[in-house]
């Protein structure tokens, strides 16, 4: 009966092993430590007993090996066992030699074998949760494909891949992102953390690696390291800069990831649920490259600090709000792509006085300021260059009718004044 129980053991947790993929060596050290377990619950120590498995053949083999003593010698009845009683079991036997005798899994009792049983479970699941961190601790910045099998609550997916719950944390979704049950999600490993013990893998659509490993499965030439992605900037589901330098003077890098007719990188662009990609040359020139980084606007000049960490760009009057971009976005991935704070300025003639639009903050207040800065009005005449509906239309609400009416009034006045005071001088 003992060496059915054995059997069944062995051969239970190796079937499970292999499925987990737990090494041999490693599940009979396991077998190993559970049964001198038993043997130290029920003894008190295990250092006169050996345990012998053979996981091929499913079997267990618990030796008690005791030293042949006088009766008189006798101290310690687990390592130590009278002539007397050795001699029942073999006549043989003399005094100080050891007396091996196999021991029954049975011995230990009903309640012990399940003990047993549910150590084994226990410590595969701790291997087995080993295993997932660090397989996927190995894996982080790849791209991972899965199924959708739960939309919790607070819009946190969780991926089934290959057996392994990730979680798609809602703030590593695109804005744009709509997944269901069953639906197949692409995203990168960003990190792997235990949480009470159990390893958690998050993965992320929003990161910028993201984006790097789409175009190096898209892209064969990226991929093949002949065109190097330098920088990328990203505003998930809005828009991206992505500086890209070629290795091999034949190669265009733009035209390389742009594809013909733009069907390398449109693909690119339905998985982040169509994010604008502007794919730009790069360059060591940073003057230059701060001028690539600003397109679709075009640039007049740049002057660089002695650092080169600021930048002052002049801007034809018509190019600001391309160079600003809708919200701030443009000039804020060029700053980020390049290293470097962007202020943008317009280009004035030389003959019509202007005001800086920062000068009205007493006026407005800071943010109502900023928020014409962020629209392209960095000056007053830029923002009487806007009619009334424009200005609310291009600030998306944050300023209202009522609102524009008194910004185009006092700035109208702040003029009017001026040129009275100019033609009181004369």
């Amino acid at each position: 009966m003992e060496k059915d129980i054995s059997k069944q053991i062995i051969q239970s947790f190796a079937e499970i092993a292999k499925d987990k993929g737990i090494d041999r060596e490693v599940l009979l050290s396991i077998l190993e430590d559970v049964f001198r377990t038993m043997i130290r619950k029920k003894y008190g120590s295990d250092d006169a007993f050996e345990v012998i498995l053979n996981a091929d053949r499913g079997e267990i083999q618990m030796l008690h090996i005791r030293e042949v003593v006088p009766e008189e010698e006798l101290t310690d009845s687990v390592s130590e066992i009278t002539l007397e009683d050795a001699q029942e079991q073999d006549p043989e036997l003399e005094l100080y030699d050891e007396f091996a005798q196999e021991i029954s899994i049975e011995d230990f009792g009903r309640r012990a074998v399940m003990t047993a049983r549910q150590q084994l479970a226990q410590r595969i699941r701790e291997i087995e949760k080993d295993n997932v961190f660090e397989e996927y601790s190995d894996r982080i910045g790849e791209i991972v494909m899965g199924d959708v099998y739960q939309v919790r609550n607070n819009k946190d997916i969780l991926v089934n891949h290959n057996g392994v719950e990730l979680v798609l944390p809602k703030s590593e979704q695109i804005p744009k992102d709509r997944f269901h049950k069953g639906d197949t999600i692409r995203a990168v490993v960003r990190e792997v953390k235990r949480r009470h013990g159990n390893p958690t893998v998050i993965i992320s659509r929003t990161s910028p690696i993201f984006l790097e490993r789409l175009f190096e499965n898209e892209i064969p030439e990226v991929f093949d390291g002949i065109i190097e992605l330098v920088k990328i900037a990203r505003e998930p589901g809005d828009r991206s800069k992505v500086a890209v330098v070629s290795h091999d003077e034949r190669v265009d890098p733009v035209g390389a990831c742009v594809g013909m007719k733009g069907i390398r990188i449109h693909s690119i662009v339905r998985e982040l649920q169509n994010e604008n990609i502007d794919v730009i040359n790069y360059t060591d020139n940073k003057a230059e490259f701060i001028k690539k980084a600003l397109q679709p606007a075009e640039i007049i000049d740049v002057e660089l600090d002695a650092e080169g960490n600021h930048a002052e760009v002049l801007v034809p009057a018509d190019q600001v709000s391309k160079a600003i971009g809708k919200g701030g976005i443009n000039i804020r991935l060029a700053s980020k792509l390049t290293d470097t704070e962007i202020d943008v300025y317009r280009e004035v003639e030389e003959e019509i006085e202007d005001i800086d639009i920062f000068e009205f903050e007493e006026d407005f207040g800071e943010e109502v300021v900023q928020t014409l800065f962020d629209i392209g009005c960095d000056s007053a005449r830029a923002v009487l260059e806007l009619d009334i509906d424009e200005i609310v239309r291009r600030t998306e609400g944050a300023i209202d009718e009522e609102l524009a009416e008194r910004i185009i009034d006092i700035i109208s006045y702040e003029f009017e004044d001026e040129e009275e005071q100019g033609q009181e001088q004369q």
